[in-house]
């Protein structure tokens, strides 16, 4: 009976810490787009399936697609393919993993505090110095375990597009792409172990999205959510991460993991740049607000409330610690390099239309609407190199 009541009040608190998620996705009114992720959503936001335990069995849907007589019609991704080929790197010989990582070395800075929200709560200001450095670790471990997490759905997203596509050049791409993801996984994974020695579980919003990505049987609905949203965010993000770190093994770590996400993202643009205008307008509606929804969730996933959980719950409520961390400096240009080219391929692949332009003002996103689209594909070009 304990069980039972501890299984009640803790889907409760979850609930309540998520009703804003819940509040700004029922704004929309899209009654498609909502069934879509209502299921998601509870596993994820109300009975947080991803942190009960070390595994989670989500089932899959969608059908392999043999093409017998392996027609090549799509060159510009027969180029991507190449491209990905000679790009083909190796965690062991590529990276130097013996170079230590100590987060009080001034040297090899973690994360620069002067970039992180943490600088406006007047309560981090008055840690001892050795404590905020220990907390600043700490930031960066639970933001590379939700990069972990997002990769190893990637990989999964990626297995499943490549048997899905009915066309061979997509195929062929497809699996030097989940060659690149499973070596994401490992590189992650072999820096939080080895040199941050801690990883954070899932954030819920992210469990959501990668959910119903796995359940959802259509293969341009797994493009839009993994290849264009998680990959486009998590490329946004690396350069962030990138640009704040001094530690020599991170920065070469994302200067290799961002060359292969800016491929990743072209690919996604390339597959569905004139697939929405084929689609019915009841299912083309549905893209365009399913595209909105999951933006909520992965925007809601950078609030970082299990570092909250571990570090500030006691000094402050999460109400507080959300509006000083969407109102932050660096949320702020967070939410501008993860967004600029998210928002501008979004419409380039018809799915930003005008009824639902004040949705993405509301949220801030639209600013970023006549920003350049598909990231070129040079690493130099992405992390400034």
């Amino acid at each position: 009976m304990q069980a039972l009541l501890d299984r009640v009040t803790g889907c409760a608190r979850a609930l309540k810490r998520n009703a804003g998620t819940f509040q700004e996705a029922a704004r929309l009114g899209s009654p498609r787009a909502a069934l879509t992720l209502l299921g998601p959503a509870v596993r994820g936001l109300v009975l947080q399936q991803g942190k009960a335990g070390p595994t989670t069995e989500v089932p899959s849907a969608h059908r392999a697609c043999f093409a017998w007589d392996y027609p090549r019609t799509r060159p510009d991704v027969a180029r991507l393919t190449q491209h990905a080929r000679r790009g083909q790197w190796d965690p062991d010989r590529d990276l130097d993993w013996s170079q230590p990582v100590d987060p009080h070395d001034p040297a090899r800075e973690l994360l620069a505090e002067r970039d992180l929200p943490l600088v406006d709560i007047p309560g981090y200001r008055a840690l001892p110095a050795r404590e905020r450095e220990r907390q600043r670790a700490a930031l960066l471990a639970w933001m590379l375990s939700q990069a972990l997490h997002g990769e190893q759905g990637a990989l999964f997203v990626a297995c499943q597009l490549t048997e899905a596509l009915t066309w061979l050049d997509g195929k062929l791409y497809g699996s030097t792409q989940v060659v690149d993801e499973g070596r994401h996984v490992e590189v992650f994974d072999r820096y939080l172990t080895e040199k941050l020695e801690r990883r954070y579980q899932v954030n819920d919003n992210l469990f959501v999205v990668l959910d119903a990505l796995m359940r959802d049987g259509r293969w341009d609905v797994k493009f839009l959510g993994m290849q264009l949203l998680v990959e486009g965010l998590a490329l946004g993000a690396f350069g962030t991460l990138r640009e704040s770190t001094r530690e020599p093994l991170l920065r070469e770590l994302l200067r290799y993991v961002i060359t292969d996400e800016a491929r990743h993202v072209h690919f996604g643009v390339v597959a569905l740049q004139d697939h929405h205008a084929q689609l019915a307008p009841a299912e083309r509606r549905e893209r365009e607000d399913l595209a909105f929804e999951l933006c909520v969730l992965l925007r809601n996933r950078f609030l970082a409330h299990e570092f909250y959980d571990e570090f500030w719950a006691h000094a402050m409520s999460q109400r507080a610690w959300d509006q000083a961390m969407l109102a932050s400096g660096f949320m702020a240009r967070f939410r501008r390099t993860l967004f600029r080219r998210v928002v501008p391929n979004l419409k380039r692949i018809h799915l930003l239309p005008d009824r639902l332009r004040p949705h993405y003002a509301a949220l801030g996103l639209l600013e970023y609407e006549h920003e350049k689209a598909a990231p070129d594909l040079t690493a130099e070009e992405l992390v400034g190199a």
